[in-house]
């Protein structure tokens, strides 16, 4: 004889899996990953940079301003001109005073409007003003 056991509802949620753990450690590791993570802040436009023999890298927490071929200065994906470059340095001095200045100045940029970002990145305080360039 033959008996057949009929499982009721109970049993069958006996046997799911907890996934609350899982899910913290997953929340935990998106949090590390987050917090050690370094943001680059682009200028925004695109920079046809010279090339140079004697390129460095330079580290990742800078202020990058963008000197267009036809003399127009972003930072930021915004245009500030050359008369905005003081304060906007100097408002991000006030953060990191030992953060640098990188400039990308495009190959055919008028090298006078890039001595004018030089110094006055200068003037707002700043202590390190490097040009980018490609290796």
């Amino acid at each position: 004889m033959r008996r057949f056991r009929h499982f009721n509802g109970q049993d069958a949620n006996a046997s799911e899996i907890n996934i609350s753990p899982l899910i913290d450690v997953v929340f935990i590791l998106l949090i590390f990953f987050i917090v050690t993570t370094v943001f680059v802040e682009e200028t925004g436009v695109d920079v046809d940079k010279p090339r140079a023999a004697s390129a460095q890298d330079l580290e990742k927490n800078s202020i990058l301003i963008a000197v267009t071929s036809n003399g127009q200065v972003y930072q930021g994906g915004r245009s500030i001109g050359v008369s905005g470059v003081r304060s906007v340095v100097a408002a991000m001095l006030e953060v990191d005073d030992q953060m640098p200045v990188i400039i990308q100045g495009d190959a055919s940029a008028n090298h006078g409007i890039i001595v004018s970002v030089i110094d006055a990145a200068k003037l707002a305080g700043a202590r390190t003003v490097n040009l980018a360039t490609t290796k």
